[in-house]
């Protein structure tokens, strides 16, 4: 599966953090979600960190899944 990429984020003053991808915004994340957040991208991969808060990281696999014989309708076995 692909490494997620396009994730930005921006720390405010009053310790709000806005995540963006690929400019749109994705989340907004306040007090001590905010401060785990920051902690989590300055241990680890901060691409990854952001695409799991937003809920993106499951993405890559869907059409996989579409294919498979349980989850296609009864008429394409």
């Amino acid at each position: 599966m692909p490494r997620p990429h396009g994730f930005a984020y921006e720390a405010y003053e009053s310790g709000t953090v806005r995540i963006t991808h690929h400019g749109h915004p994705a989340a907004t994340l306040n007090g001590p979600r905010a401060a785990r957040f920051l902690d989590e991208v300055a241990a680890g991969d901060p691409q990854l960190v952001m695409a799991r808060r937003t809920g993106n990281h499951r993405r890559g696999n869907e059409r996989t899944a579409r294919d498979h014989p349980r989850n296609r309708p009864r008429g394409r076995r």
